[in-house]
């Protein structure tokens, strides 16, 4: 009983309000160091690929970001199940705060994705490619549940009918993942996370996996920000709030 009211204590608005104003100022600064270090190395350090050229260090921008927007929606999708199935109130915040972020990072990998295919495969898109498609459906869902709990006035109805939206999209996330060994596709397979281990030398490797991390930070930071921000307007009229403000 005890171990299931300190769960509670750490999921309630109180707590990850008050947590998240502790880390947030500091993984900020390391976020940015994080992505300037990555982006310098991968830039302007690391050396051509022997195949793609210079071209290839977009990679540095483009991988955290479809990472990015996938790791976005799972969130959204287990937040919107904490409140739907369990009335967990941090849920529903959390699933209203990470859509955006989710939809930024999307965008910003179908963009770079676009950019980079151009000089490799000759096009800036192929609506035949799995991979390509099923990321842009990613991006549907996330404008879709936004759309929808933007437009029900009922805030409790809205949190509940985008929380279905979310989860039965969370199907989309494996299919993004594995369609590039699932069906014939103009992507690469997978370079980092394979059999035999990476085939990215290590000269490229560690500034993409150092650029990887820090924009997950960056992504952490912008989620709490937001989450903080939920928070407020959502609990305005409690209590807790009105007692930390006056102390």
């Amino acid at each position: 009983m005890n171990i299931i009211k300190l769960f509670h204590q750490f999921i309630s608005p109180r707590f990850v309000y008050w947590l998240s104003n502790v880390i947030i100022p500091y993984i900020f600064i390391l976020a940015l160091i994080l992505i300037a270090y990555g982006l310098y190395q991968g830039i302007f350090i690391a050396p051509p690929d022997y195949l793609q050229g210079d071209a290839y260090r977009i990679i540095y921008i483009h991988v955290p970001a479809a990472y990015l927007s996938l790791l976005g929606y799972v969130i959204l999708a287990v937040s919107s199940f904490l409140g739907f199935v369990w009335h967990i109130k941090i849920g529903y915040y959390a699933a209203r705060s990470v859509a955006g972020i989710g939809a930024i990072f999307t965008v910003i990998a179908l963009l770079t994705g676009a950019i980079w295919g151009k000089p490799m495969w000759g096009t800036y898109w192929q609506w035949t490619d799995p991979r390509m498609m099923s990321e842009l459906f990613l991006l549907f869902l996330y404008l879709g549940y936004m759309a929808l709990i933007v437009n029900i006035t009922n805030i409790d109805q809205a949190d509940r009918i985008g929380s279905i939206l979310a989860m039965i999209g969370l199907i989309n996330v494996p299919i993004i993942h594995y369609s590039v060994e699932w069906w014939s596709s103009i992507h690469q397979g997978p370079s980092i996370m394979r059999e035999g281990g990476p085939s990215i030398a290590a000269e490229m490797l560690y500034p993409l996996l150092t650029s990887i991390l820090g924009f997950t930070i960056l992504f952490i930071f912008l989620f709490l920000y937001r989450l903080n921000t939920m928070i407020l307007l959502r609990e305005s009229g409690a209590r807790w709030l009105k007692d930390m403000i006056h102390e």
